[in-house]
Parts: structure tokens; sequence; C-alpha cells
């Protein structure tokens, strides 16, 4: 008999996030080691209750079960109602398909019912922590630093871990945080973002008409492709770069997405006095996302130094190496778990823009040294951070909390 997990998912595919891509990944590859997966996820999806709700979807080749549910808008009670509604649903699928394992993924409004249905059906329980949701909320401006919401919050993913019959986390800096909270470290395991290089091509050649368009020929192009949050630090290279362009007068910078801190970005590039040398194009088509990448020359991620960035490795910069782009990121943890500097990327301390300027106006002038680095990268994501050395990291946790692999060896 393979194995059977049951996923238990914030979201998932159709909608797109770092959140969703790592899911599929996780689940393809689970595929092809020859286990059978389940996947469910909770009311955060987005599907309204009510007797025409879509329980299941198709998406990308794997398939959902959904979590129908009208949100409670009360303070205080939204996620406890949220919770009860994810825990009957799940009741209802793992009776339904009988899984080994439970596999929840962040937040804790996951952890916490597949907890409680685990205890009732006897199957152990593994909770992966992707980010702390109180750290996010305070970036996101939904929460206050230390203040009462984060400490519950805090409090209830330290609950989950203690009672999970055991952690998986991304990266070592969420590692070493889940240890301070008094879990054995060998009850955490670390299972890395990762790329499948096969899946990315080499960058291309600009194009352009694209290029004409956006008003940036005979430019050297800076980019960011992503959601706007304050933590990514574009506000600093927007600060950056009054530097940059006066020892380097044909950079422009190229912002593609959108998010939160996209009118803030614009004003403050009015302010500056650099409208006209930045460029927004808002979100664009997913289909298209390699046509705006090819334009640029080099990526700038200049997160901010705080907790989430300095215990959490992003997805982006894995992507760039494996398309063999060149980029420029500060020093916070999650990226020093990713990037080697001057030899995959170039790293520069967080917080200070002169840093970020001078960073990036050294590269630019060193570009004997770009085949190398591209190289370095690529080699880094196929050999290092592939999802099949990632994902094969479960066999052990799953097999020792149901048994399996012993009684296949046995038979």
């Amino acid at each position: 008999m393979p194995m059977k997990v049951l996923h238990i998912l914030d979201h998932s595919l159709p909608l797109h996030s770092g959140y969703t891509f790592r899911t599929a990944a996780i689940l393809r590859e689970q595929h092809r080691l020859g286990w059978e997966t389940v996947h469910l996820t909770s009311p955060k999806h987005g599907v309204a209750a009510g007797a025409d709700a879509d329980r299941e979807e198709w998406a990308e080749g794997l398939h959902f079960h959904r979590t129908p549910h009208t949100p409670l808008r009360v303070p205080g009670l939204g996620e406890w109602t949220l919770m009860d509604a994810l825990t009957r649903r799940l009741h209802q699928v793992a009776a339904e398909t009988r899984p080994d394992v439970l596999h929840a993924h962040s937040p804790a409004l996951n952890a916490i019912p597949a907890l409680r249905v685990g205890r009732r059906l006897g199957i152990p329980v593994v909770y992966e922590v992707r980010a702390f949701w109180e750290d996010a909320a305070v970036d996101h401006g939904t929460s206050r630093d230390q203040g009462l919401r984060y400490r519950l919050t805090r409090g209830l993913e330290t609950r989950a871990l203690r009672r999970a019959d055991h952690v998986t986390t991304i990266c070592e800096g969420l590692r070493q945080d889940i240890i301070t909270r008094g879990i054995a470290p060998g009850r955490v395991t670390v299972i890395p973002n990762a790329v499948d290089a096969e899946r990315f091509q080499l960058g291309g050649t600009a194009d352009p008409a694209l290029k004409a368009e956006l008003g940036l020929e005979g430019c050297r192009v800076l980019g960011f492709i992503g959601s706007f949050y304050a933590y990514e630090g574009l506000d600093l290279l927007l600060q950056a770069f009054p530097r940059i362009h006066d020892q380097a007068p044909d950079v422009r910078i190229l912002l593609v997405g959108g998010g939160s801190q996209a009118e803030a970005l614009k004003a403050q590039a009015r302010d500056l006095g650099i409208a006209d040398q930045v460029v927004f194009t808002g979100r664009v088509p997913h289909d298209q996302v390699n046509r705006y990448y090819d334009l640029v020359d080099l990526l700038v991620y200049p997160r901010h130094s705080m907790r989430l960035t300095e215990l959490v490795t992003p997805l982006k910069p894995l992507e760039a190496m494996a398309q063999g782009r060149l980029l420029v990121a500060s020093d916070v943890g999650g990226h020093r778990e990713l990037i080697r500097d001057g030899e995959t990327g170039w790293l520069f301390p967080a917080g200070d823009p002169k840093a970020l300027a001078d960073t990036v106006l050294h590269t630019l002038a060193r570009a004997a040294d770009w085949p190398q680095v591209r190289a370095n990268g690529r080699r880094f994501v196929e050999e290092e951070r592939n999802w099949p050395a990632s994902v094969a990291r479960y066999q052990a946790i799953y097999r020792r909390l149901t048994g399996l692999g012993e009684a296949a060896r046995a038979g």
C-alpha cells in the first residue's frame, strides 16, 4: 500500500503565490515518489457557504477539497469559527480518505484543527511552518509588534508546535526559532525551499517592442517583479537611485507587480524627483512575466531587516538563479541562507541605501564577472536546491510516525 498523506492548506492553486507554488511542487514530487496525496484548503481560500458551494475543485492537474464558510466579522471570534469549520470539514475528508498522516501547513489555524482530528482518529500530525503568522501580520499592519493579538497568535503557534508529532520548516532561521520555544531539535526538520530547474529556462533576449513601449530603450535596468509589501524594501531602492543615477545616467528602475505599497512608492518616486526614471507596470499576466524579466539587467531584492525577513527564506532568488539571472540582495538572514556573496549574487548591508547604490554600481561595472555568477547560480539550484532532494526528507519523518517503512522492509 502506498503512503497516503492528507495536506491541510491555507490556500492553493489556482491562486498564485509563493505558498501555492511550494505546495504544488511538494505534491508533485510526492506523487513521483509513489505516494498518494489528498488536499484540503481552509476557509481562507475563499469559498462562501451555501447549498451550491463548490466543495471540490481541480487546478493545474491537482484535486482540492474546499471548506465553504461564511466568516464571522466579530473581533477575536472569526479565527475560532474558521478553525471550527475546518475541523468539521477535515474530519469528514479524513474519515472518507483514511490517510496515514495529516500534514498541516502554516498557519496554526490549520494546525489546531489537524491536531483535533488527528487525536480523534488516531492519525499522526506533521506541522509545517513556512513563516510565523504573527510576524507577517505586523508587516501588513493588521497586528502590533508584541501587542495582545501578536502574543495570542504566537501562543497559538507555540501550542501547535508542542503538540505536533513532528515539525518541519523551510529554513534554518525558522528551525532555530522553533527550538527556542521548547521543541526538541530532533523533532524539527528543515525541508528547504527549492525549484524545479527544468521548469525554468535560462533568461532570454529582451523584446525590443516591449522595451520601447516602456521607454527603456538604450537603458540598463534594475528590476523587481512581485508583490509590493513593505518588508520587500523597495523604498530603499528608490532612496538609493539618485546616487546610482548620478554615476550611471543610463540606469532605470522597472517595478512589475502591485500591492499595499504601490501608491506610497509612486509618491516617493515623485518626491525624490525620479518619477520619470521609474517604470511601474502594475500586475501583468502570469504567462507574460518572463518577457519582463528579460528586460532586467540586475534584479534587486532590498528586504528590510525584521523578524520575518531574518528568519524566512524567499523563493524569488532561487527562481532568479534557476533562470541564470543576476541579483543584488540585502544581507538579511533569509537571503544569506540562499545567496553566496560574489559567487551566486551580491549582498549589501540591509537598510543602507548608500551601500545598496555602491553594490549596484560595483556590479554593473563588473560585467566580465557576470557569466560565471550566472553559471554558479544555476549550478546551485540544480545541485543543492532541487525539489527531489528537498521532498525526499519527508520520507524518514512519515515512516517513523506511521511505521509503514518498517512494515515494508519486514515484508
